[in-house]
C-alpha cells in the first residue's frame, strides 16, 4: 500500500505536539511538526487549563503537518490526559477556562463525597480508583461551592472531546476518556446517572459515548483551508485517553505482562477483558479504565516523575538551566537507597519548591536530608522504583498470578538509570519502549478505526516491527530489600 499520513495531536501534562506518523503497511515512522509548552495558568478563582493557547498551537500544528506532508492526510487524531472537563453553553461556547486538576478546590472533598455516598457504593458503579482530581470531584466541589457555571452548562465534554469538537463538530465523550471520570458505569454501558443524581448533578449535560477508532466527521472546511489541507480529512477518536493508547502499543508477545506508562504520572496495572471490580479492588485502589480492543486498563496511578520534573523547574526558576540528563548523571553519581520518600503523599501533589519539600519530608521522617541535586534526584527516582514494587505486588495479589515481564513504555524510558531501578526494585525483567507510545498507539487506531489494520494484535505486530526495545534484567541485591521495608513504613 501507499504511504499514508496520520497526524496525532498528543496534550500531555507538561508539552503537546502534532506529530507525523508515516505508515506503508509494514511499519510506521513518526516525526514531529510542531511542539509547545502546556502549563497550567492561575487566575484568582484558581488553577487553569489554558485550552484557548492549546488551541492556537494546535491551529499552528495543523499547518506545520499540512507542509510537511503537502497537505495529504489520512485521518487526524486527539489525546490528552485524563479527568478535566470544559462546560459549554446551549450554542456551543466555552462558558469558562477549565479548571486544572491540581487546582486546591478539590482538597479534602473525598470525605464530603464519602459522606453522602459511601465509598463502596461508589466504587461498586464506577470501578474507579479514587483520587481527588477525579471529574466526579471536581464537579462536587464546584456544586459545594455554589458555581453558577453548573447551572449554565449545556453540555460537559472532556479535555480532548472539547478539542474534537471544535476540529469537527462532533459532539460525543470517547470510551477511554469517559472512563477517567468516575461518571461512567462499566457494567452498565453508560453514564452513572443514579450516583450523579445521588451527588446532586445533572445527568443531561453528558453526552454520548463514542467507542475507541470511532470516526467523528470530517475537519471543518475553514479550519481545513486556513491550514492548506486537503479537504474532508476524517477526525478520528483513535482511544483520547494518552494511557489507553499507551498501553495499545505496548509490544507485548505474551498476556501475562505489566506495564507502566511513565511520565509525569506512572500508571502501573495489567491488561483485562473486562473489568475487575470486587472488594480486592476496591481495598487495594485499583482503577478500571477503557482500553482499545474491547479491553480494560486495571492499574494503579503512581506519581511518576513529577518530583524530578518540578525540581527541575525550581532550580530553573534559580538561573540554573540543567538538562533531564544532567540530573540523572547527577543521581548515579550519588549514594544509593540513602533516603527515601512517599510520591504519592498529598504533600507532594501541589507545584512549586519541590526540593525543599523532598528535604522537610525526610527531615520530618528521621532520614539524611539529602542537600545536593544528584541526592534529591536519586531519592525521588529510587522511590519511584520501589512504588512500582509496591503496586505490582498488590496487582498480582488482585489478579492472582505472576505477571513478567513488565513493560514501560514512554517517556520515562529515557531515564536508563530509573529503567534499571525499575528492574532492581521489582525483581524483574524490564522491557522499554516505545518512547513516543502514546503517538505509536494513535496514529495506529487511526489505521484500524479506517480498516488498514485489522485490531490490537495486527497494531502491536507493526509496533514491534518499527521500534527497538531495551531489556534490564534485575540485580538482586539485599539493599533493596531494607529499602523496601523502610519505604513501607513511609507509605504507612
Amino acid at each position: 500500500m501507499a504511504s499514508l499520513n496520520y497526524l496525532a495531536l498528543d496534550l500531555g501534562a507538561e508539552s503537546g505536539r502534532t506529530m507525523l506518523g508515516q505508515f506503508d503497511g509494514e511499519r510506521l515512522q513518526i516525526s514531529e511538526a510542531h511542539r509547545f509548552a502546556n502549563l497550567p495558568v492561575r487566575l484568582p478563582d484558581g488553577l487553569h487549563t489554558d485550552v484557548l493557547r492549546i488551541w492556537a498551537e494546535i491551529n499552528t500544528g495543523l499547518s506545520q503537518a499540512a507542509r510537511s506532508c503537502g497537505g495529504a492526510l489520512a485521518g487526524i487524531g486527539v489525546d490528552t490526559w485524563g479527568v478535566d472537563f470544559a462546560l459549554l453553553d446551549r450554542q456551543g461556547g466555552l462558558l469558562a477556562n477549565p479548571y486544572q486538576y491540581r487546582d486546591s478546590m478539590t482538597d479534602g472533598i473525598l470525605e464530603k463525597a464519602f459522606a453522602i455516598v459511601p465509598r463502596r457504593q461508589i466504587f461498586e458503579t464506577t470501578g474507579i480508583q479514587f483520587m481527588q482530581i477525579n471529574t466526579l470531584f471536581q464537579l462536587l466541589a464546584l456544586k459545594l461551592r455554589g458555581s453558577p457555571l453548573l447551572e449554565a452548562a449545556a453540555r460537559l465534554l472532556m479535555i480532548p472531546d472539547l478539542i474534537n469538537y471544535w476540529l469537527s463538530g462532533a459532539d460525543g465523550c470517547e470510551f477511554s476518556i469517559a472512563t477517567t471520570s468516575q461518571c461512567y458505569d462499566p457494567r452498565q454501558g453508560d453514564w452513572a446517572r443514579s450516583l450523579l443524581a445521588a451527588f446532586g448533578l445533572r445527568d443531561d449535560i453528558f453526552p454520548q459515548v463514542v467507542p475507541p477508532g470511532a470516526v467523528l466527521g470530517s475537519l471543518r472546511p475553514a479550519l481545513s483551508e486556513d491550514a492548506g489541507l486537503a479537504q474532508g480529512i476524517p477526525v478520528i477518536a483513535p482511544a483520547c485517553h494518552d494511557t489507553a493508547l499507551a498501553v495499545a502499543a505496548v509490544p507485548a508477545l505474551k498476556p501475562d505482562f505489566a506495564y507502566i506508562s511513565s511520565g509525569t504520572w506512572s500508571l502501573l496495572g495489567a491488561e483485562l477483558s473486562a473489568p475487575s471490580i470486587n472488594a480486592a479492588s476496591l481495598e487495594h485502589n485499583f482503577t478500571n479504565e477503557g482500553g482499545v480492543g474491547h479491553t480494560y486498563r486495571f492499574l494503579k496511578n503512581l506519581t511518576g516523575l513529577w518530583l524530578v520534573q518540578e525540581c527541575k523547574r525550581a532550580w530553573a526558576r534559580r538561573g540554573e538551566n540543567l538538562s533531564y540528563s544532567d540530573l540523572t548523571a547527577m543521581a548515579a553519581q550519588s549514594q544509593p537507597l540513602r533516603t527515601l520518600v512517599n510520591g504519592d503523599s498529598p504533600e507532594f501533589a501541589a507545584p512549586g519548591k519541590m526540593p525543599e519539600r523532598i528535604q522537610a519530608f525526610c527531615r520530618r521522617t528521621g532520614q539524611p536530608v539529602p542537600e545536593s541535586k544528584g541526592e534529591i534526584v536519586r531519592c525521588a527516582l529510587e522511590s519511584l522504583a520501589l512504588s512500582y514494587r509496591w503496586a505490582l505486588g498488590q496487582l498480582e495479589d488482585v489478579l492472582s498470578r505472576r505477571l513478567d515481564p513488565l513493560h514501560i513504555v514512554g517517556g520515562g524510558t529515557q531515564n536508563q538509570l530509573l529503567n534499571q531501578l525499575a528492574a532492581d526494585a521489582t525483581g524483574r525483567q524490564v522491557v522499554t519502549g516505545p518512547i513516543e507510545a502514546t503517538v505509536v498507539g494513535n496514529a495506529l487506531m487511526q489505521a484500524v478505526a479506517l480498516g488498514h489494520l485489522a485490531s490490537l494484535d495486527e497494531l502491536r505486530a507493526v509496533v514491534r516491527r518499527s521500534f527497538d526495545v531495551t531489556t534490564y534484567d534485575p540485580v538482586h541485591s539485599s539493599a533493596w530489600e531494607d529499602a523496601y521495608a523502610k519505604y513501607l513504613k513511609l507509605k504507612a
